[in-house]
C-alpha cells in the first residue's frame, strides 16, 4: 500500500486504464472502455506459428530495463468524497505495507467505468485457441493468446488460472516461461485480484513446494505471488470490514487453522538457518542484461549452476532473504487477521520462541528478529527470551518497568555455535533490549494491540496512546538501573571495560529517557 497526502493508493490489484491488451477478432472491446496509456512491460514476443492479425500489434520482449519508474497513483474511486479519502488513509496509517508489489507493475490504478463493471469470461473463441495451444502442449502459444486476451474486462477461467500455477509456473520450465508465466499472472491479479471463492492455489500446494525436496525452479515466484494475492485481498475486505471473508482467514488464521502459522514458522526458521532449505539449481544461461537492475533483478530468482563441491549447496543469502521476507509478511497478515492480535501474536510468539533459542548463529538471529515485519510479534518473541533470561521472572505487563527490570535481572543464555566472547554475549544482550524498546514503543503508540477495525477508529479520533501504570518511570529510576547495571557489567568483565558495551548501554538510556520525556 502506498500513501499518498489525501489519496490512499492500494497495492497491485489498483489498476487504471492502461489495463486492455487487446487481441485480435470480431470480439474484440471497444478503445472507449480501457484506454491506453504507458503500459507494464507485456510478455514476449509472438512465438513463430503463431499468425498476428492486422489488429494485434507485436508486443516487446519484457527487459528490466524497460522498467518505468515507481509513479505514486492517485485514486479517485467514483462516491469517495476528499474527506472519505482522508480518512481512509489515516485507518491504514499502521498498516501499510503491502506483500510483494512487483516492479514492473506499478503504474496501475481503476477508472470509475471499471469499477461499475462486472468482467466478463474471455470470450469462447478466443478460449478455444488457448485451448488449443495447450493440448499441443505449444506453452508459447498459450501464454501469448492469454496475455492478448487478458483485459480490464475479460477474465481467464479459475481453471486455466490454476493450470498456469500448476502446470508451467511450478513444472521444471525455466528462463523466458517461467517469466512470462510469471507476468501473466501478475497481470491477472492486478485486473481481476483474487478471493477466496477464485483464488488458484491452495494450502496443499504451498506446503508441498515449500518442503518438497525437487524444489521446481519457479518456487520464489509462486511464494511472491501467493503473497501478493494474500495481501491485495487483505487490503480488499479490510476496507470491506469483511476479513472473515479473506484467502488470510482461511489459511493464516490463528483461530482456524495454526496448524498452516506453524508451519510458516518452521519455514522461516529453515530459510534462515539454511537447514532443510535449498534454492533451485540449473544450469547456466547465456543471458545478457542491459543493466545492473537487470542483472540484480535476474539474481535474485537465478539459480546457482550445478558444483561438484557440496559446500556450494548452501542457500545464496539473497534468495533466502527473500524468501524470509516473504514468510515475515505472512506471520504478519496471520497476527492481524483474526479479532485480537495480541492474542494472535502471543501463540505465534510461543511457537516461535524455542527455535530462536536453538539458533546457534547470532547473525542469524538477527536477521530472524530484524526482518519480523509485525512490531507486535516482535515484542512478544524479545519479551519471552528476556522472561527465560531473568533467574526471577517477573509477572508485569510488557512495560518501560519491565524493561528496566531485564536490564537489572537478565543474563546471557542464548546458545552460541563456537565459543565467543562473554562481552559479546552481553553486546547482543543489550542490542536486542534496545530492540524490544523501540517495539514496544511503536506499538503503543500505534494501538498495534487493538483489532483493525478498532485501530481504524482510535488513529481516525486521534486517540492517545493507552499507557499503563508501569509505563510511568521517572529519570531518576533510569539513571540508577542502568548505573546499576554498568557496575555489574564491570564485575563480571573486569578490565578493560569494553567501550562498545558502554556505548550501547548510554543508547538505550537515552532512548528512554526521550521516550519517558514525551
Amino acid at each position: 500500500m502506498q500513501l499518498d497526502s489525501d489519496q490512499l493508493s492500494l497495492s497491485p490489484s489498483s489498476l487504471n486504464s492502461s489495463c486492455s491488451w487487446r487481441g485480435s477478432g470480431a470480439e474484440e472491446e471497444t478503445p472507449t472502455v480501457c484506454q491506453q496509456r504507458d503500459l507494464p512491460p507485456r510478455l514476449s514476443p509472438a512465438p513463430a506459428g503463431i499468425i498476428m492479425s492486422p489488429a494485434g500489434a507485436k508486443m516487446p520482449t519484457l527487459e528490466a530495463c524497460d522498467v518505468p519508474p515507481r509513479v505514486a497513483v492517485q485514486q479517485m474511486a467514483p462516491a469517495r468524497t476528499r474527506a472519505d479519502s482522508k480518512a481512509w488513509l489515516n485507518k491504514l496509517q499502521y498498516f501499510r505495507r503491502t506483500g510483494v508489489r512487483h516492479l514492473f507493475l506499478q503504474d496501475i490504478a481503476p477508472d470509475r467505468e471499471r469499477l461499475q463493471q462486472k468482467p466478463e469470461l474471455i470470450p469462447s473463441g478466443k478460449m478455444s485457441m488457448v485451448h488449443t495451444t495447450i493440448e499441443e502442449n505449444f506453452l508459447e502459444g498459450t501464454l501469448h493468446f492469454l496475455s492478448e486476451f487478458v483485459s480490464c474486462r475479460h477474465c481467464p477461467p479459475n481453471d486455466i488460472v490454476s493450470y498456469l500455477i500448476r502446470q508451467i509456473l511450478l513444472n521444471s520450465h525455466r528462463g523466458e516461461i517461467l517469466k512470462d508465466t510469471y507476468m501473466l499472472l501478475m497481470k491477472i491479479q492486478m485486473l481481476h485480484p483474487a478471493n477466496a471463492a477464485t483464488v488458484g492455489w491452495d494450502w496443499t500446494l504451498l506446503k508441498y513446494i515449500m518442503e518438497d525436496q525437487e524444489k521446481p525452479p519457479g518456487r520464489l515466484l509462486f511464494l511472491e505471488y501467493v503473497v501478493q494475492t494474500l495481501e491485495d485481498d487483505f487490503q480488499q475486505n479490510l476496507r470491506l470490514h469483511l476479513l472473515q471473508k479473506s484467502i488470510a482467514k482461511k489459511v493464516l488464521s490463528c483461530d482456524m487453522c495454526f496448524s498452516n502459522v506453524k508451519e510458516v514458522v518452521e519455514w522461516l526458521v529453515a530459510a534462515v538457518t539454511g537447514v532443510g532449505f535449498s534454492q533451485p539449481r540449473e544450469q547456466p544461461q547465456e543471458t545478457t542484461y542491459s543493466s545492473a537492475e537487470a542483472r540484480a533483478e535476474y539474481s535474485s530468482s537465478a539459480p546457482w549452476p550445478d558444483c561438484t563441491d557440496q559446500a556450494e549447496a548452501a542457500p545464496p543469502a539473497f534468495f533466502s532473504q527473500k524468501v524470509m521476507l516473504l514468510l515475515q509478511r505472512m506471520l504478519s497478515i496471520a497476527v492481524e487477521v483474526d479479532r485480537s492480535p495480541n492474542c494472535s501474536s502471543c501463540k505465534i510468539a510461543d511457537v516461535i520462541f524455542p527455535f530462536i533459542l536453538n539458533i546457534p548463529v547470532r547473525s542469524q538471529r538477527e536477521a530472524f528478529l530484524n526482518t519480523m515485519d509485525s512490531q507486535l510479534l516482535r515484542c512478544k518473541v524479545l519479551e519471552l527470551m528476556f522472561q527465560h533470561s531473568c533467574e526471577v521472572p517477573t509477572n508485569m505487563p510488557l512495560s518501560l518497568a519491565k524493561i528496566l527490570y531485564f536490564l537489572s535481572h537478565s543474563s546471557v543464555l542464548l546458545q552460541y555455535q563456537e565459543e565467543a566472547p562473554t562481552w559479546e554475549r552481553w553486546d547482543e544482550m543489550l542490542q536486542y533490549l534496545s530492540l524490544l524498546l523501540l517495539s514496544y514503543q511503536n506499538v503503543v503508540l500505534g494501538h498495534l494491540r487493538s483489532a483493525l477495525s478498532e485501530r481504524m477508529d482510535l488513529i481516525i479520533k486521534k486517540a492517545k496512546p493507552k499507557l499503563q501504570d508501569d509505563d510511568d518511570i521517572t529519570q531518576l529510576d533510569i539513571h540508577l538501573n542502568t548505573e546499576n547495571f554498568l557496575s555489574r557489567l564491570q564485575r563480571v568483565l573486569g578490565e578493560p571495560f569494553p567501550l562498545q558495551i558502554k556505548e550501547k548501554v548510554c543508547m538505550f538510556r537515552e532512548l528512554l529517557l526521550i521516550i519517558t520525556a514525551t
